[in-house]
């Protein structure tokens, strides 16, 4: 798994995000529009997973569009991410776009080390998540969520539940009394997925 970084390695705010390959070109984008966003110093830390199905979701499911299933092989990813930061010092807080997202807030009922999560149009619509959330303490004090106002009127049946889902998980998240925030951006899943991702990030930042 690729690591890359960038922003101030003496910081001690850390941001953690599973990305894509195809994503690190536009992370220095991100990267800028955080700096934009907040005054506080941060380090951002990405990791480009190998199969992005497979390696950040939290179980196996069948494909939901195309033929691409679903691995269940986060656990395997959030080891080695904790492997690679267990010897540095700071705040961490962890995020990401999509399926990503959904792994950031999964990674939070799974370990108490993130502080906050930035979950940027979180895949929350993944068979069985919402139940799973129901019944399990986040670990994060904090938790941004985020979603295109176009994206619960997808075609497809499963990904047009979204907007029910992620009103469930504010809710849940707000009934153990998280510091959370719900914001609805203008357009569909693919508008401007690295100033949300950079929205998400500032937002931890700054409260």
């Amino acid at each position: 798994m690729q690591r890359f970084e960038f922003g101030n390695t003496n910081a001690l705010n850390i941001l953690v995000q599973p990305v894509d390959l195809h994503d690190i070109a536009y992370l220095e984008k991100e990267n800028e529009q955080i700096k934009a966003l907040t005054e506080k110093d941060f380090r951002l830390i990405a990791f480009a997973v190998d199969d992005w199905n497979r390696d950040l979701s939290p179980s196996k499911a069948p494909a939901v569009f195309g033929d691409a299933e679903f691995g269940g092989e986060a656990q395997k990813t959030l080891d080695h991410i904790l492997n690679e930061i267990k010897d540095i010092k700071g705040v961490f807080y962890v995020g990401g776009y999509s399926l990503a997202g959904l792994f950031a807030l999964w990674a939070a009922y799974r370990t108490d080390i993130f502080s906050g999560v930035a979950a940027a149009s979180p895949s929350v619509w993944f068979p069985g998540f919402t139940d799973y959330i129901q019944t399990t303490g986040i670990q994060a004090e904090k938790v941004y969520l985020s979603l295109g106002d176009r994206e619960p009127k997808a075609k497809n049946p499963v990904l047009a539940t979204v907007g029910e889902k992620i009103e469930k998980t504010r809710s849940f998240l707000v009934k153990q009394n998280v510091r959370c925030v719900l914001e609805w951006n203008s357009g569909n899943h693919f508008a401007d997925a690295d100033l949300r991702t950079a929205r998400a990030f500032a937002w931890l930042l700054n409260n």
